[in-house]
Parts: structure tokens; C-alpha cells; sequence
């Protein structure tokens, strides 16, 4: 049986999930989170064959939950499910160490195809998003040209939160956080920190306000 831990702050969806994937009897949702911090502790407290996660969520975006796990565990077997499906995005999360992507516009068999496949030792990506991300390869400079460090504060900042917040946040100095900034829009082509937010909301790494 594989056991499956879910994290989506929406409980219907969760929901629907879990009832998409335990019909075919060979897979049990162990567990459910509605956000990052969530769906740690319940992989520390249930230790799940696989874990998937949505990206948009309040707070940390799943791909910190992403990181967290590998950190925590470098066997930790991850799939993005989510409707934010960029190349830029899909590239991030496989860089941070997700085994596999699917787009919620994807058949709903395609969510059970990539746990197979997954728990089989492979790589999966739903069939309407481009194969070739799978090997590293992306057209133009984006969110892959950050570090894991620049990738942090990117979201912190782009969640509105002030450059002391966020140096307090990762325990480094305001001005360390601002040099990062700088470097940030210029890899971004961005100029403002409104333009990170649209950015971040575009990519589904934070959620609009009011939403």
C-alpha cells in the first residue's frame, strides 16, 4: 500500500483528491496539512511513501515545502500537483528536488499515473507540460537562474513583508537582504518589488490578496 500524505489548503480539494486516489486500492491518504508548516510536522509524525503538495498556499509556498523535506530527508519523495504550471516554475520545483509535476488541467488519471511512477523510481511530469524540462533545459533566464538563498527571500519580499522583516526572518543583515534584492531584480528583469509580487502571483508562489 503507498501510503500518501496530501498538503492543499483547500479541504474539498484534498478531499477530492484523496477519494481520486485511494479508489484504485493500492494507495491511502495517511494524512492532510493546508500549509507548508503543516505538512512537516505531519511527515515527521507519519513518515508518507510520497508527499504532494500544491504550490499556492497561505504563507510558504510548496516549493519551501519542497526544499524542507529534502532537507530534512534526502529520500523524501515529493509531487507537485498545482494549476500554476510555468516552465520557470515546473524547472524550480524538480531543481529543488520534487520527483515529479502535474498540472491540475491534466487528466485526473495523470495524478495516479505520476504516484506509480514516482514510487517506481522515475520522474513524472503530466503529459501537457514540455518533456524536455525533465533534463534541465529552459528557453530564457527566470527563477532557475536564482540561488536557493536569493529563491527565499524573493518570496518573503514579494509577500509584502519589509527587508527587516525578512532579514530577521533568515538571520542575516538588512543590508545582506537588500544587496540580494538587487541582485534578485536584475536576474528577474524586474525594477520594483510590486513587480515581485505580480511575478510571485503569476507563478502561483503567492496567493492574491482577498483570496
Amino acid at each position: 500500500m503507498i501510503r500518501l500524505l496530501l498538503v492543499d489548503d483547500h479541504p474539498v480539494v484534498r478531499a477530492g483528491y484523496q477519494h481520486l486516489l485511494e479508489q484504485g486500492g493500492d494507495m491511502t491518504v495517511v494524512a492532510q496539512g493546508g500549509n507548508v508548516d503543516e505538512g512537516c510536522v505531519l511527515y515527521a509524525r507519519h513518515a508518507p511513501d510520497i508527499t504532494i503538495t500544491d504550490l499556492s498556499m497561505p504563507g510558504p509556498s510548496g516549493l519551501e515545502l519542497v526544499r524542507r523535506l529534502r532537507e530534512r530527508a534526502p529520500d523524501a519523495l515529493t509531487l507537485v500537483f498545482s494549476m500554476h504550471d510555468s516552465d520557470m516554475l515546473v524547472q524550480r520545483a524538480l531543481e529543488l528536488g520534487a520527483r515529479g509535476f502535474v498540472s491540475k488541467s491534466s487528466a485526473p488519471d495523470c495524478l495516479i499515473d505520476a504516484v506509480h511512477a514516482v514510487i517506481g523510481g522515475r520522474r513524472y511530469l503530466s503529459p501537457d507540460l514540455p518533456q524536455r524540462l525533465l533534463k534541465g533545459i529552459l528557453d530564457a533566464p527566470g527563477f532557475e537562474s536564482l540561488t536557493q538563498r536569493e529563491f527565499e527571500i524573493f518570496q518573503i519580499l514579494s509577500r509584502g513583508e519589509s527587508l527587516a522583516d525578512c532579514a530577521r526572518s533568515l538571520h542575516l543583515s538588512p543590508k545582506t537582504v537588500s544587496n540580494h534584492q538587487s541582485l534578485i531584480k536584475d536576474k528577474l528583469g524586474i525594477g520594483t518589488t510590486a513587480a515581485m509580487a505580480h511575478l510571485a502571483i503569476r507563478h502561483g508562489l503567492i496567493q492574491p490578496v482577498g483570496c
